[in-house]
């Protein structure tokens, strides 16, 4: 672990993190709406932080917002994590030295500190309002929409008993240093944000409640967490995390400044911000489409990270092996729909048989093709399945289609339209020589099967190889394209494939 150089006006006494000091990440979403992919990359590259140093992965709920925040939303987030494997070593659900772990059940916590910042002179009471900055802003010939103009720093003590008098309600602001302040980047290099760029910001609402412009940096100090890597969307705020930082390090509350690194934007279509909106954003969506955790994690790992220049393709154990903070880059990253498939397909393609059936299962299930328990029956034809179609698909949700005919019973086969418009003029003569064929066909394995239309249908009719068992293909599976076509017949057996064929020829 390397510790940022910070200038000497950034940390203005306080430490920066010792370089032996065991990394501590957070990953500490609000819980509103339904887990989403840059969401999801950002609790990945602290998990893979923390695991690849040897640290600690903090899970804290950002969740004092009561107007948004849902129960529902928090359970999505821990299915989300659990579904991926992201696990974590303190937080909520697992416990930890720091509980409770949901800002909402902190606020004693957040008012101790309240009081003692006031005590100190760090923050102050605003009673302006809105509009009395804007009228301020426009009598100077600035722009209205500066923001707040540090207007209440230098009130007397008259001025504050006449607008408590008046019953006015102030807020706390935090008073921001007058000097530049500049810090080092893991992932964007030295940044300076200019003195006077970032006005005195409320920490307290006029109610008392705290803002999460202070629980945040508070909890960060008080759970000790040494690097606090966010999305870029939040550099913005990092100049008042560091003036904040200074306050709780002068109150005894923080012994030292995190390293702050933003990671890059995650882009949608046309180069825009993925938004929550947009269909690739959705981790359920993509769950629910037929992503596997190992094909999604390799994804979104390298949205913004690479194991090398021309490997693309890496186990969870590999990410962890060689991912550092430090080599992640700023450029935003696009979310690439085909290639998160294809590389979805290519994990896909590395599990076991066994494994690669079990996850088919809850996709069968929910398209209504076996029940909540399978028949011997339905196991049978699964464990001889799910071989032909691992090498072929890219998502789980593909499985289904592709093997609905096999569950299906002989009367319940449906002919898709595609599938239909390539029937050849001569049907019935085909399917009445195809059935000529297999009538007498004992050995019913893939290869004598095939022996036996090749010859009534290729030798004997003239059909062109490519054209000749399109017919039998349908008639067996309704589909144009389908898994293997005579090991198929062999899952389903010669009686139904002969019925199948007869049903077709009507």
């Amino acid at each position: 672990m390397t510790t940022a150089a910070m200038s000497n006006s950034s940390t203005s006494s306080i430490p920066a993190v010792n370089a032996e000091t065991p990394v501590r990440v957070r990953f500490c979403p609000s819980p509103t709406g339904t887990p989403h992919v840059g969401l999801i990359r950002t609790a990945l590259f602290n998990w893979a932080y923390a695991r690849h140093t040897g640290g600690k992965l903090v899970f804290r709920i950002e969740d004092t917002d009561s107007a948004r925040d849902s129960e529902e939303s928090y359970h999505q987030l821990l299915e989300a994590l659990k579904w991926l494997g992201i696990n974590w070593d303190e937080g909520v659900e697992v416990g930890g030295p720091h509980e409770p772990y949901r800002q909402s059940q902190r606020s004693d916590i957040y008012q101790d500190v309240i009081a003692k910042l006031k005590a100190g002179g760090h923050i102050y009471e605003s009673y302006s309002t809105p509009e009395e900055i804007e009228a301020r802003h426009r009598a100077a010939g600035r722009d209205p929409k500066l923001g707040y103009d540090g207007f209440d720093r230098h009130v007397t003590e008259e001025q504050l008993a006449q607008y408590k008098a008046e019953g006015r309600q102030a807020v706390l602001r935090l008073r921001m240093p007058d000097e530049d302040l500049t810090f080092n980047d893991l992932v964007r290099g030295e940044i300076t944000f200019k003195a006077g760029s970032v006005p005195d910001f409320a920490v307290v609402r006029a109610n008392g409640a705290p803002l999460y412009t202070l629980v945040n940096p508070v909890d960060d100090a008080i759970m000790g967490i040494t690097h606090v890597l966010r999305g870029e969307d939040l550099l913005s705020s990092t100049p008042r995390q560091i003036a904040l930082y200074r306050a709780l390090y002068a109150i005894g509350v923080a012994e030292y400044m995190p390293e702050f690194g933003h990671l890059p934007y995650v882009m949608g279509q046309g180069n825009k911000k993925l938004s929550k909106r947009d269909p690739e954003s959705s981790l359920f969506l993509h769950r629910e489409r037929g992503f596997i955790r190992e094909g999604l994690l390799n994804y979104l790992s390298l949205l913004g990270w690479s194991l090398s220049a021309d490997e693309d393709i890496f186990t969870v154990e590999q990410l962890v092996e060689h991912f550092d903070i430090h080599d992640v880059l700023g450029n935003p990253a696009r979310f690439d729909l085909k290639k998160a498939e294809a590389i979805n397909g290519t994990h896909v393609r590395m599990l076991t048989p066994g494994d690669f059936r079990e996850r088919l299962v809850p996709y069968l299930r929910a398209a209504g093709f076996v029940g909540e328990i399978l028949t011997p029956r339905e196991e049978e034809i699964l464990a001889e399945a799910a071989p032909l179609i691992q090498e072929r698909i890219t998502l789980l949700g593909e499985g289904p289609e592709m093997l609905a005919f096999l569950f299906k019973g002989d009367d319940k086969i449906d002919i898709a339209e595609d599938a239909r418009k390539g029937l050849p003029g001569n049907l019935d003569e085909v399917l009445d020589a195809a059935l000529a064929a297999l009538e007498p066909v004992e050995d019913w394995s893939a290869e004598g099967i095939q022996t036996a239309l090749k010859q009534a249908l290729v030798e004997d009719l003239g059909i062109k190889p490519r054209l000749a068992f399109g017919p039998v293909r349908t008639a067996i599976s309704g589909r144009r394209i389908s898994p293997p076509l005579f090991e198929s017949m062999v899952i389903l057996g010669k009686e139904s494939s002969l019925t199948r064929l007869r049903s077709f020829r009507g």
